[in-house]
C-alpha cells in the first residue's frame, strides 16, 4: 500500500488538524471518521477498496488525537466544522463520509450540519446517543465499556483518571497481547479476529492517536454521554446504519435505534459479525454505497 499523503492544516480557531489521503487524488471524496481511541490512519481494507473504486479517501486525527490539537469540551457536532476546514484546505466541495464505532456519531454530525456538502453518511458499529429516553445506552455492552462509560457519566476528572490507566495498559502491550488487554470489551468473534495484521494495525493506530496524551479519548467519551449538539431528525441526506449482532462494544440495539430515528435511514444487523469484523469485512460495501449516493446526488 502507498504511504498516505499527509497534510498539517489550520482550523479557523487556529488549532492544528492533521489529515491524510490515499487512493485517487482526483476521485470522489469520502471522509473516514476513526474510532475511540484512534487516529486517522486507514487500514488495508479501506485503502484497497479506495484504490479499487477510484476514491479519494480522506482521514484525519480528531481533535486531541495524534497531530491534531485538543478542543476541550467539544461536542460531537464540533467534528463537522473540523471536517469542513479539512475539505476547504484540500479543495473539496462535495463528499460522503462514514464512521466506525466512535466515528459513527461524527459522520452523522456531518450529515446533519453540512447538508449542502455531505451527500451521504454511514455509521458502522456506531454508538447511539446516551440521552435518548428510549435507548438503554449501557445494556448489552461488555464489562469494559460498562465501566468506562459509567465513569464518563461522573465527569471529566474521574474519567481522566480512568482513561489514563487504561491507556497506560494499552501502550505497554505488544500486538500479540492486545486481545488479552481488550478482552473485557470483546465478543468471542472479535477476540478470535484480533490477531496478526489486524492486531498490529489496531494497536499502531491507537498508539499514534494517544502519542500526545489522552485528551482525544477523554473528550470523545464526554461528548458521547452529553447531548451531541444536533438533531438526528434534521438529517435529510441518505444514511446507512450497519451493526453486528456479535458486538459487545456497541450492542446491535444502538444500530436498530439509529435506523429508526434517522429519517429514511437504510441499514441492517448482521448476525455473524462483531464490532471489529464488521468494519473489516464489509467496508468495501460501505464505500460502494457511499460512492453510489455521492455520484448520483443532485
Amino acid at each position: 500500500m502507498a504511504e498516505p499523503l499527509t497534510h498539517e492544516l489550520k482550523a479557523p480557531d487556529g488549532r492544528t488538524l492533521v489529515a491524510r489521503e490515499v487512493g485517487a487524488p482526483d476521485g470522489p471524496a469520502i471522509v473516514a471518521q476513526h474510532g475511540t481511541p484512534g487516529s486517522g490512519y486507514a487500514g488495508r481494507a479501506d485503502v484497497e477498496s479506495a484504490e479499487e473504486r477510484g476514491l479519494r479517501l480522506i482521514t484525519y486525527d480528531r481533535a486531541g488525537y495524534g497531530g491534531s490539537s485538543p478542543d476541550p469540551g467539544r461536542s460531537v457536532a464540533a467534528a463537522a466544522a473540523d471536517v469542513g476546514a479539512v475539505l476547504d484546505a484540500l479543495g473539496v466541495e462535495r463528499f460522503a463520509t462514514y464512521g466506525v464505532s466512535g466515528g459513527g456519531p461524527h459522520a452523522l454530525a456531518c450529515a446533519a450540519l453540512l447538508p449542502d456538502r455531505c451527500a451521504a453518511a454511514a455509521t458502522v458499529a456506531g454508538i447511539g446517543p446516551a440521552d435518548a429516553p428510549d435507548l438503554d445506552f449501557i445494556a448489552g455492552m461488555g464489562e469494559g465499556n460498562i465501566a468506562e462509560y459509567g465513569v464518563a457519566f461522573e465527569g471529566r476528572e474521574p474519567l481522566t483518571e480512568y482513561v489514563a490507566a487504561d491507556a497506560e495498559g494499552l501502550l505497554s502491550v505488544e500486538s500479540e497481547q492486545l486481545v488479552d488487554a481488550m478482552r473485557p470489551h470483546l465478543s468471542d468473534i472479535d477476540a478470535a479476529a484480533l490477531t496478526g495484521e489486524l492486531a498490529e494495525f489496531l494497536l499502531s493506530k491507537m498508539k499514534a492517536g494517544l502519542a500526545p496524551g489522552i485528551d482525544g479519548w477523554v473528550d470523545d467519551d464526554l461528548a458521547f454521554v452529553e447531548p451531541w449538539g444536533f438533531d438526528l431528525d434534521s438529517i435529510r441526506v441518505p444514511v446507512l446504519v450497519w451493526q453486528g449482532r456479535q458486538d459487545n462494544m456497541v450492542p446491535p440495539e444502538h444500530g436498530v435505534w439509529l435506523k429508526a430515528h434517522v429519517p429514511g435511514a437504510e441499514g441492517d444487523v448482521f448476525p455473524d459479525e462483531g464490532h471489529l469484523t464488521l468494519s473489516v469485512n464489509r467496508i468495501g460495501d460501505v464505500h460502494a454505497w457511499l460512492l453510489h449516493k455521492l455520484v448520483n446526488a443532485a
